[in-house]
């Protein structure tokens, strides 16, 4: 019988966040750390370089270290994960999906998956943590959120589609209110994910 691993959720958090979080050691290693009632073991996170560190040698090891305007994290590699950092550069806006270790009581990160970002991002992932508490919009104001998130995503067919976060950051609304109606508008058959974040218009 084939055992599935189940892969963890990537919390979407802010730096102060994770560094605020509650560790929980097992054997004197990290076994997750307690963000608002989640047991947290990887991240997802969008933030600045402000540091770059590279040891190329015998033991070759690199490090990062990333603010989100709440707090400063590093992410750190080994071996022939150096490789990761070779193209960023102190200024650069990235997203970061990795696991939370720590060692000698300093929480870091060990990186899955690291893209650059338009700085704008930060804005949007801003905006994500400020909507927890979702400002609820009436009826006429949903119709027009859909009519305007129509509008972008048909626009955008010329250049095969819109991400997600575009959209949030063109229309300022709630982002919880706006992944509602993308969802009812990929359940509708009105729109489609030629991959996931990215909508493409079906009409």
């Amino acid at each position: 019988m084939e055992q599935t691993l189940k892969r963890n959720t990537a919390y979407k958090l802010r730096i102060n966040s994770i560094l605020a979080g509650k560790p929980l050691l097992e054997a004197d290693k990290l076994k997750h750390i307690e963000v608002n009632n989640n047991n947290v073991i990887r991240v997802n996170i969008i933030a600045n370089v402000v540091d770059k560190y590279i040891q190329d040698g015998e033991k070759k090891f690199g490090s990062i270290t990333l603010d989100d305007a709440t707090g400063q994290i590093k992410v750190k590699v080994f071996g022939e994960d150096i490789e990761k950092f070779a193209q960023l550069n102190q200024g650069d806006t990235i997203l970061i999906i990795g696991m939370v270790r720590s060692w000698n009581n300093e929480i870091y990160i060990t990186p899955e998956i690291i893209k650059k970002k338009e700085p704008s991002y930060l804005i949007v992932r801003k905006l994500e943590s400020e909507s927890e508490q979702p400002k609820t919009l009436d009826k006429t104001q949903i119709t027009e959120l859909k009519d305007k998130m129509l509008s972008l995503v048909k626009d955008a067919e010329k250049d095969n589609g819109i991400d997600i976060d575009k959209i949030i950051l063109a229309l300022k609304e709630p982002p919880e209110a706006i992944n509602q109606e993308i969802k009812k508008l990929l359940e509708e058959g009105i729109v489609y994910e030629p991959r996931p974040g990215k909508l493409r218009y079906l009409g």
